[in-house]
Formats: C-alpha cells, sequence, structure tokens
C-alpha cells in the first residue's frame, strides 16, 4: 500500500485517491462513453471496471467526487469480497461426521502451488482439536463418504 499523506493524494475530476483506493475514469474502448477503474493501492489489476456517466455536455465524464468516489470503494470492496469467498469455498472443503457419539470436522485445503500443488486433509475434534492432517494429492475429491470412512480408519492414510 502507497503510504501517502493526506497532501499527496490526488482529487481531481477524473482521477481520485483516498483509503486506499485510486479511481481512473477511462475513456471506454468498446464506445463512445466513459468508463471508471477502481485500483487497489498494490494491485496491478483494477478490482473493477464499470460504466460511467456523461457529463451535461455529453461529451466528457462526469467529474469524480466524494460521494462518487465512496460509493465505487464499496462496490470494488465487495467484489474482491466474493472473489476470495469463491476462491476460499473452491481451496475448502469440509463435513462434519459423527463417529460413537464424537463430532469430527474433516476439511480438505488445496494450496495451488504451480511447482508442487497439494492439499491437506486434517480432522478436528468436537473441541477443535486437530486429530490428524496428511498431505495428499490436490485433485483429491473429499466428499461425505470418503469423510467418514476415514474417519472410522482412524486416520489411517492407506488408500488415500
Amino acid at each position: 500500500m502507497l503510504d501517502l499523506s493526506p497532501d499527496d493524494l490526488i482529487k481531481s475530476p477524473r482521477l481520485w485517491q483516498d483509503n486506499g483506493w485510486t479511481a481512473r475514469v477511462i475513456k471506454n474502448e468498446d464506445d463512445d462513453g466513459w468508463a471508471v477503474e477502481m485500483l487497489k493501492d498494490g494491485e496491478s489489476e483494477p478490482a473493477l471496471v464499470g460504466p460511467w456517466t456523461m457529463g451535461r455536455d455529453k461529451k466528457n465524464p462526469k467529474p469524480l467526487d466524494v460521494s462518487a468516489f465512496n460509493t465505487l470503494v464499496k462496490t470494488a470492496s465487495e467484489v474482491l469480497r466474493r472473489h476470495e469467498q469463491q476462491l476460499h469455498a473452491l481451496l475448502h472443503k469440509e463435513f462434519a461426521v459423527n463417529l460413537e457419539g464424537v463430532r469430527w470436522l474433516v476439511m480438505l485445503d488445496i494450496v495451488p502451488d504451480d511447482d508442487d500443488p497439494h492439499a491437506y486433509l486434517s480432522a478436528q475434534d468436537e473441541y477443535g482439536e486437530q486429530a490428524a492432517r496428511v498431505k495428499v494429492r490436490a485433485d483429491f475429491k473429499l466428499n461425505p463418504a470418503r469423510a467418514q470412512a476415514w474417519v472410522e480408519a482412524s486416520f489411517a492414510t492407506t488408500g488415500l
């Protein structure tokens, strides 16, 4: 994140910086209109790109202001949050298993490493204490039946 003082921040009609974000009004290459992109400090790709309103002259863009900027920050933050939630759901699976009156939480956490993609299969008891953790292939498919079988096998690694 850039360490800019309030005096260094730009707040102009087409470029606005504040709260770790930059909004930039750009020419929409697809038509005659304008677009706005929201870039989080430290990121190379915009979190949000969307259409921007034309000004009164119907040629130039409407100028950025504090209200519009705050709305854009909120929207871009929500987009990033949804993206993180989707990624977490893709890389993390968990199932609750009951065995002999004990509730176990069996989890699979995928590590998308370019050189060594893998995953960790783990189990926690009802108190959150980890009972087992083993490295498995990144394409390991965890489902309720496999979770139950692993707990019933006392977390044996054979057959994984």
